[in-house]
């Protein structure tokens, strides 16, 4: 694989960035403010990774149009006020990423955050231009629709044989999968490391740098 690989697309939240409490305790408090029951962290755990219109449609099936929309609002209000000390990277993520770009790796993040958001968090940990592309959720279709892998691969000219997903989700697995695109989970993430394992992955990682003995 290290031979063939060219491009390494990874996820944010929960891959690259230890974020899930933060995204799960926003859920909760936006449910409430707007008079839902806030879900459980398990079930606000279990959206994490798909757009944000998709995750509360997922979590509040009876909501629709302007509730959604105002639950969406209140949602991306919450998070730039929890978030204003962004996440802090799991150990060994921003070494690793360097040591990949010495190597000569083209890398691309696929994303369910927004634009906006995504490209917030890039600057507060100093990453602007860092990344080679990326697409979000609000950009194109939400995971688990393999569109942003294939608009990634397009911009790129890379064939999915080339190229290697890094996910924490069923949703970034299932994605890679459908684009033809090999897959490495991490076990430290959103969805339990069982469920990511039935997508036929390259390796499922314990640690973010053990990715280095892979490529």
């Amino acid at each position: 694989m290290s031979c063939e690989t060219k491009l390494i697309i990874f996820d944010w939240d929960g891959t690259l960035s230890d974020s899930l409490s933060r995204i799960v305790e926003c859920l909760q408090v936006s449910a409430q403010e707007v008079g839902l029951t806030p879900p459980s962290h398990s079930e606000g755990r279990e959206v994490i990774g798909l757009g944000l219109t998709e995750a509360l449609a997922t979590l509040f099936p009876d909501l629709a149009g302007d509730a959604i929309a105002a639950l969406r609002q209140c949602y991306s209000r919450n998070y730039v006020r929890l978030d204003r000390l962004p996440a802090s990277f799991y150990p060994g993520v921003r070494n690793t990423l360097d040591v990949l770009k010495e190597r000569g790796f083209r890398l691309a993040m696929a994303t369910g955050k927004s634009r906006r958001g995504f490209d917030r968090v890039v600057e507060a940990h100093g990453l602007t231009g860092y990344f080679d592309a990326s697409r979000c959720a609000d950009e194109t279709a939400s995971k688990p629709d393999p569109r942003m892998l294939l608009e990634l691969l397009g911009m790129f000219d890379c064939p999915p044989e080339a190229a290697l997903m890094i996910g924490d989700t069923e949703f970034d697995m299932a994605m890679a999968a459908t684009a033809g695109v090999s897959r490495v989970g991490v076990d430290y993430g959103a969805h339990h490391p069982d469920r990511l394992r039935r997508y036929d992955l390259v390796a499922c990682l314990a640690r973010f740098p053990e990715l280095l003995k892979l490529i």
